[in-house]
């Protein structure tokens, strides 16, 4: 063989690499952009499932209208065979939104092959519950044995009532110190606390009351007046033990509470508006039973759970 002939032979076998090399190289970027398509449409089955949830447990029909409304406006379609409702347990029957997605993703360099797309699909589902631990609270205390939350049929919505301030005990003004701590906090961080809620999880328990009565202070007014026809959540106490400096309140879940007006002066402290059902930012949480440990007050959080 003379060398011409080895000259041709590599010219060819480089042809067929740089063919095979080029091959493989469009397909991996077809592969790329097919897993970025299917990571786009799991970020849409998720909000889907989000959205839908937050109608759970009381409405399924309106939970898959929010589903599928949520899913066009991200760009995706969602069919309404394709959203089903489960329940955790059995006294919860619906509780639990899936929504299954699917798209085509084209491809490009791959069209050589006869390969136009290929479908990705994306399957998630989300959960209405009861939670165990709460951000963003607001220090003030509502005994669960308000009419509104432990009447007849109740907890009650949407129906006007104040709750009354009052001293529950030496030292005690229904101002909880949410953040664990024990002792007088600053006026200025419970007026931030009820204007922002605290920036941090809080679980149920005990909690120690705020000492004195701060509910007309400057910074605690100024809050009230800014939140005046928002919606506040509350944590609910079922008891009181001791007093003074070691009153505490057992905190056994959280209420929202619209709040529409306030009246904060040496005699008098009350706050208006009325109890709501909210969707808030919660960590769920179930015993071995599966029933939450927090008392039902229309409360819930929403979560991806698959």
């Amino acid at each position: 063989m003379n060398a011409r002939d080895s000259r041709g032979q590599a010219a060819v076998l480089t042809i067929l690499f740089m063919t095979v090399l080029l091959g493989a190289s469009a397909m991996a970027l077809d592969v790329g952009s097919w897993f970025r398509a299917k990571r786009a449409l799991q970020a849409q089955a998720d909000s889907a499932a989000l959205a839908g949830a937050q109608a759970l447990p009381n409405s399924t029909s309106d939970a898959q209208s929010f589903a599928i409304q949520y899913a066009s406006t991200n760009g995706g379609a969602l069919n309404a065979g394709d959203v089903t409702f489960s329940g955790s347990t059995p006294s919860t029957p619906n509780d639990t939104i899936s929504v299954q997605m699917k798209a085509p993703a084209p491809g490009f360099f791959s069209k050589l092959f006869g390969i136009n797309s290929v479908t990705v699909a994306a399957h998630a589902a989300a959960r209405t519950d009861l939670f165990n631990q709460a951000k963003f609270v607001a220090p003030i205390g509502v005994n669960l044995s308000h009419p509104m939350l432990s009447g007849s049929g109740c907890p009650c919505f949407d129906q006007q009532t104040t709750l009354t301030l009052d001293m529950v005990g030496p030292g005690g003004f229904k101002l909880l110190d949410i953040d664990g701590s024990q002792g007088g906090i600053n006026p200025n961080t419970l007026g931030d606390w009820i204007m922002n809620g605290l920036d941090a999880w809080m679980p149920l328990g005990g909690y120690f009351s705020d000492a004195g009565s701060k509910f007309n202070n400057t910074g605690v007014r100024a809050a009230l007046t800014a939140r005046t026809d928002t919606t506040l959540l509350f944590p609910v106490y079922d008891s009181v033990v001791s007093q003074g400096s070691n009153l505490s309140y057992h905190v056994v879940g959280w209420v929202g509470f619209y709040l529409t007006g306030y009246d904060v002066s040496a005699n008098n402290n009350t706050i208006s508006g009325y109890f709501t059902g909210v969707v808030w930012t919660g960590i769920q949480g179930q015993t071995s039973s599966g029933n939450p440990t927090a008392a039902n007050l229309g409360a819930y959080s929403v979560q991806l759970v698959n």
